[in-house]
């Protein structure tokens, strides 16, 4: 056999042993990809997204789209080969599996910590946008996980209003905490609380619980036995003054917070807050209306703009990394709360862009 002939079979050889080796090797990295988008004003699964009762709601134009990122599954094996293509593909971010699932965390788990999350954004983002509003919305601190092995198992129960510990009005959820690690493990604590069904009970005919009940807790060691501990996630409990519904499944995580309270308040408010323009974001929010950071903003904005999106409203904690890279025709928009938030809309809509603020790279 010729040497050229020969080198060039051997060179054939190494590169499909290379490929192969590629294509069966699995590496430790996931990936993520544009997921769908879904205007909160409009409809999802042939239901409005945002559906209210009770209170009387005004026309909407354009559109505030939510935006979503696909990731591979906890258990997907990526390969050599596609971990490559993902590095250099414009559309996808290859980041280590550990960043997704931490800890070993199954898809399962995630799924319902995303879940959960979600239905904790929704929440945040009715009061956020009532409060934005001026509307006002009751708020209770409550018991919203009790502990398996702890002393507060079945002495208190998810659901039940705290009114105090240790005789001491409680406001926050934070209220809680402070007060209980005040103690010693193994001294005693004093909840004052009104049961979950007499809650209820109260809710439901629109009146306030009156009776009340003490529950003595004696503390034991957190894990680390650094501080005393009952078993208890003390949580906010809202009641609103008419019902809204955010119906859209097979969406986790927290940050659709933002534009979900920016739908309500334009479904709430005479003129419309888009104009007619199509404005897509992305962010956490708290009950006081703040936005926060998340994950895998690049892909939100490749799907933004892929749907249409000419503004993209993102969090100040994210611009740096989005401005790093932004797709042809969006424009970023800072936002830290939800009254910037508003107050961009309102520019958009006239069309003086001019005092927009921007995000810069970094």
């Amino acid at each position: 056999m010729p040497r050229r002939t020969a080198t060039m079979l051997a060179s054939t050889l190494i590169f499909i042993a290379l490929l192969c080796a590629g294509v069966f090797i699995p590496v430790p990295y996931s990936e993520l990809s544009p997921g769908p988008t879904v205007n909160t004003l409009g409809a999802a699964g042939g239901e409005p997204v945002l559906q209210i009762s009770g209170r009387k709601t005004y026309p909407t134009s354009g559109h505030l789209n939510m935006t979503t990122v696909r990731v591979t599954g906890a258990d997907y094996k990526m390969n050599v080969v596609e971990a490559v293509y993902g590095w250099l593909a414009h559309d996808n971010v290859v980041v280590p599996h550990d960043t997704l699932y931490p800890d070993g965390k199954t898809e399962e788990q995630s799924t319902q910590e995303n879940a959960e999350e979600f239905t904790q954004s929704q929440e945040s983002a009715k009061v956020a946008a009532l409060e934005q509003l001026k509307i006002p919305v009751k708020s209770r601190v409550v018991v919203s996980t009790v502990l398996k092995n702890t002393p507060s198992e079945n002495r208190l129960h998810a659901g039940d209003v705290i009114r105090a510990v240790d005789g001491t009005p409680v406001k926050e959820p934070a209220d809680v905490a402070k007060l209980v690690v005040k103690h010693k493990p193994g001294e005693d604590v004093v909840f004052t609380i009104v049961p979950t069904k007499d809650a209820a009970a109260a809710e439901k005919a629109g009146k306030e619980p009156r009776t009340t009940e003490k529950v003595t807790i004696t503390t034991v060691k957190s894990a680390k036995g650094d501080r005393a501990i009952v078993g208890i996630q003390a949580g906010t409990d809202h009641t609103f003054p008419f019902t809204v519904n955010i119906n859209l499944a097979d969406v986790g995580g927290p940050s659709a917070g933002l534009m979900f309270a920016l739908g309500i308040v334009d479904k709430l408010t005479p003129q419309d807050l888009t104009g007619g323009k199509f404005v897509a974001g992305t962010g956490t929010i708290d009950d006081k209306g703040k936005v926060g950071p998340i994950g895998g903003i690049e892909m939100k904005l490749v799907g933004a703009r892929n749907a249409g999106a000419e503004y993209f409203l993102t969090p100040g904690d994210n611009c740096a990394a989005a401005a790093s890279d932004i797709p042809d025709g969006l424009t970023l928009v800072k936002v830290n709360t939800i009254a910037d938030a508003t107050t961009s809309l309102q520019k958009i809509k006239s069309g003086n862009t001019a005092g927009l603020p921007a995000c810069a790279a970094s």
